[in-house]
């Protein structure tokens, strides 16, 4: 198949609304990359970071000459476990995993600092052409998933005030031992969990606004006095860092995510959508084996417990870049254990 002969997007859709069949949104990096690439590509980040002040992380970029942070860290996990194999000194391993995380930590700074200031650096019009978007999916109770970190769709949807977007976020009114009238309550942070059970919008690996506490997962917002950048700012000066999945291959992701109720939950979701699941901006590379397993969950078929059939995952559509990218598509599709569609990431009109 040529790319010139790939689907439209629209023809996806045309054909889906056909069908009567529900759609799902994945969303992955290329979905950041095409508001701003200067900003949200790895190139970027590993330029901003080889020019910190950090003589380990300036030396490993150097060795192992590449931009891909899930394979440095990989790499880094590997020469760890070498290493107590043979049983090399305990303050060589200790120092390999302090790299680990230095590494993770720098990334999310990075992310932050090269991060736009605040959600109105959006234009009104490429906030609605994506609130648009986004909205053609909730509005016919889809859900959409995302492994971004960045704040662009958490800014998209607060900003159009999208009413199916469900983050499963809320807040509590404070316990006290006497009655306080309405109006005078304390309500707590947004804390995950009230509305976990009609959520819809789900970032599988985290993302910049969330932050578990070690009891509760919550999500950081914006107040009168601050723009939502400069509280997360403020909670990482106090060395609380956001929650987010940066384990090198597809075992650790998956290991990290189970270990957090919040992202358990966001991926127990994708393993059970039914309907059809739409992919833009998200290439399955090597390090996406999880993702895979659980849309292979999905579309298996499946009773529940008063043995009626529960809804299933029909089919996938994979937007696609280029040759290259249909090339690795193709060379994967074998994992997928339901039928595959391409389509032409470049008839997505995301922005504009």
């Amino acid at each position: 198949m040529e790319q010139n002969e790939l689907l439209t997007y629209d023809e996806i859709i045309h054909s889906l609304k056909k069908k009567k069949r529900q759609k799902h949104l994945l969303l992955g990096n290329g979905f950041s990359m095409s508001y701003d690439s200067g900003i949200f590509s790895y190139n970027a980040l590993s330029k901003f970071l080889e020019n910190l002040d950090n003589d380990i992380l300036q030396k490993l970029f150097q060795i192992i000459k590449t931009s891909n942070f899930e394979l440095l860290m990989e790499q880094l996990d590997n020469v760890a476990q070498i290493a107590e194999v043979f049983g090399a000194d305990k303050k060589v391993v200790q120092n390999i995993r302090k790299a680990t995380e230095t590494l993770k930590e720098s990334l999310i700074d990075a992310i932050k600092e090269l991060h736009p200031e605040h959600v109105f650096s959006i234009s009104e019009e490429k906030s609605k052409a994506c609130a648009a978007f986004l909205n053609s999916f909730l509005a016919e109770e889809g859900q959409i998933f995302t492994t971004n970190y960045d704040l662009l769709l958490y800014w998209v949807l607060m900003r159009n005030e999208i009413e199916n977007a469900i983050d499963g976020f809320g807040r509590d009114a404070e316990e006290s031992d006497e009655w306080i009238p309405e109006d005078e309550r304390q309500y707590s942070e947004l804390r995950w969990g009230k509305y976990k059970g009609t959520q819809t919008v789900h970032y599988l690996h985290g993302a910049l606004q969330l932050f578990d506490t070690g009891v509760e997962v919550i999500k950081e917002e914006y107040t009168s006095e601050h723009y939502l950048l400069d509280n997360i700012k403020a909670r990482m000066e106090k060395k609380e860092y956001p929650i987010f999945v940066t384990a090198g291959n597809g075992y650790e992701k998956l290991s990290h995510i189970v270990h957090n109720k919040y992202l358990t939950n966001c991926y127990e979701s994708l393993s059970s959508i039914g309907g059809s699941l739409i992919c833009y901006g998200f290439g399955f590379g090597n390090y996406d084996e999880h993702i895979i397993a659980a849309i292979n969950k999905a579309a298996k078929k499946r009773k529940d417990e008063n043995d009626k059939w529960l809804p299933f995952l029909n089919s996938i559509y994979i937007g696609v870049y280029s040759d290259a990218d249909m090339k690795h598509i193709k060379s994967i599709e074998k994992k997928f254990k339901l039928p595959v569609r391409l389509f032409d990431a470049k008839t997505v009109n995301v922005w504009e």
